[in-house]
């Protein structure tokens, strides 16, 4: 998509912190950190949230799935962390591309704003 952020970031566009890459996911530090350790998780094929995942796009979840443990473990998250997708405006989705937060590096807040 040629306006979305997040798309514009994964093709080099527009620069980041990058701390991991493959054919299917990018993955960054935020820029507005909300924990010590504040990862975004993107898939490289635009979806704009969770609601545009079907069973034929489905292996992409499954392999952020899969990399955001070896994100945690690279970070040093031994202690814990958090996974977050917001999905629409009233759960707080600014850029509507699908991506999943990674939390950590403090004992996070248990309960919701």
């Amino acid at each position: 998509m040629s306006d979305c952020l997040f798309c514009k970031i994964i093709a080099g566009e527009i620069p980041s912190n990058r701390v991991y890459e493959d054919d299917l996911v990018f993955a960054f530090r935020d820029i507005a950190p909300q924990a010590p350790t504040h990862i975004l998780v993107v898939p490289k094929a635009h979806l704009d949230s969770c609601n545009a995942v079907t069973a034929d796009n489905s292996q992409v979840v499954a392999h952020i799935f899969e990399v955001i443990p070896a994100i945690a473990k690279a970070e040093g998250l031994e202690g814990g962390y958090r996974v977050v997708s917001n999905c629409g405006a009233d759960a707080g989705q600014t850029v509507q591309h699908l991506h999943f937060h990674i939390l950590g590096g403090k004992p996070l807040a248990l309960e919701m704003a």
